[in-house]
């Protein structure tokens, strides 16, 4: 599961960077909004399911 969340996150910055220049008006921003959700999403995760050292 962990592989795939890093996959997730580091696919959504790349996309997220090339967006501004693929895109235009309302579709950068909405592939703005959903790259930045799953960014979000997938951080959050991967922190509360981290392993904690004793």
């Amino acid at each position: 599961m962990k592989a795939v969340l890093w996959f997730v996150l580091a696919v959504a910055i790349v996309f997220n960077a090339f967006s501004s220049v693929a895109f235009s008006g309302a579709t950068e921003l909405a592939v703005s909004i959903t790259t930045g959700c799953a960014v979000i999403g997938s951080i959050t995760v991967l922190v509360l399911t981290r392993e904690r050292q004793p």
